[in-house]
């Protein structure tokens, strides 16, 4: 195995899209991704049978045109990797059993990892020098995590996350109620462009000083959900139209102001001036606004990886284990399995003794 620059497949299916990515050390050679997203549209929502029936189909065609458009062979690989968790347990089960398969036959080592810290390492892949500690803000249809890490392969802290609704979660809801279509994040940002974003005041979950002690990192979008519903049946009910952009600008100041106020507070208390942004959810162009005025203003600097390496991919997992590989981690073994509330601070599992 080629330690220094070691080449790695990487197999994500957490969730609705099936990500194969192929890396070469630091550098990225491949990125395919087929997403079922269409085909849950028309549920409002991720179907999780659906999703493993689509992995299932989606798999080999992915991994066949990964390979071509990364210029190599299966038989070149150093290692494989997959998603071992969290995430949807049917779909990661689809996506591990195809990389034990394709390890066996290839006689390949093999790295199961955790997917939120994939995420962290899909910044490693922009060719610019990732420092550490930094504080790392997750967020995406199925999490909402903020993260110290103080070292990719060996030391990420989990500081909170939702109790709740994910962020992602919340979009999609308010979409519903709204009147929008699926995914709601996408839709949300476009309504709320000629909205005002403070024409109403949503509550802000877990913000309270009541709630520092014990919540100070942790997030709740299940209340500001609720106001939402209430807002809007209270408007019908007078016969009021509802101003639907003013309610989605309304509704993702709410939710951007305490994902950033949240994450900077972290990087102020742990006195790291790093805050890293990640997950589908960071492709909201308000977040990412708000978030580099903030941070600029608190002198903190924000990484955001470019867009198609926030969404779930295989390219992150990939750069995980490589990264595992170069600093002497020993593969997996294959007595593991799905974990779908697989803790972020268990990076890989399985690990052979």
């Amino acid at each position: 195995m080629n330690r220094d620059e070691p080449l790695v497949l990487g197999i994500e299916t957490s969730c609705d899209e099936t990500g194969i990515g192929i890396v070469r050390g630091r550098t990225l050679l491949s990125n395919t991704i087929a997403s079922s997203m269409d085909e849950h549209a028309r549920y409002g929502g991720v179907v999780p049978e659906v999703a493993a029936r689509a992995h299932l189909e989606a798999l080999q065609p992915a991994i066949t045109a990964a390979v071509a458009d990364a210029g190599i062979a299966l038989e070149d690989l150093d290692a494989v990797a997959v998603t071992s968790g969290p995430g949807l347990a049917g779909a990661l089960m689809v996506g591990i059993g195809a990389a034990k398969a394709l390890a066996v036959s290839l006689d390949t080592p093999l790295y199961a990892v955790n997917h939120l810290v994939g995420h962290i390492a899909a910044d490693i892949l922009t060719g610019d020098e990732v420092e550490y500690p930094t504080v790392a803000l997750l967020v995406s249809g199925g999490h909402t995590s903020l993260l110290l890490v103080r070292d990719l392969v060996s030391d990420v802290e989990l500081l909170g996350e939702t109790m709740d609704d994910a962020a992602g979660e919340a979009f999609d809801k308010i979409a519903r109620i709204l009147g929008l279509p699926y995914p709601g994040g996408p839709e949300i940002d476009r309504a709320a462009a000629t909205g005002d974003p403070h024409a109403i005041r949503f509550p802000r979950g877990l913000s309270r000083a009541s709630d520092m002690a014990e919540h100070r990192y942790d997030f709740s979008f299940s209340g500001l959900k609720t106001a939402v519903a209430r807002w809007v049946e209270q408007a019908e009910a007078a016969g009021e139209p509802v101003p639907v952009a003013d309610v989605a600008a309304s509704f993702r100041e709410a939710v951007v102001d305490v994902l950033v106020t949240k994450a900077l507070d972290a990087c102020a208390r742990y006195g790291v001036p790093r805050l890293l942004l990640g997950g589908g959810v960071i492709a909201n162009r308000r977040l990412r606004e708000v978030a580099l005025e903030r941070a600029t203003a608190a002198g903190v600097a924000v990484r955001i990886p470019p867009l198609s390496l926030c969404t779930d991919n295989g390219a992150m997992i990939a750069a995980l284990a490589a990264e595992l590989i170069m600093s002497g981690r020993t593969p997996s073994t294959l007595a593991f399995g799905a974990d779908s509330t697989l803790p972020v601070t268990e990076i890989q599992v399985a690990v052979a003794e």
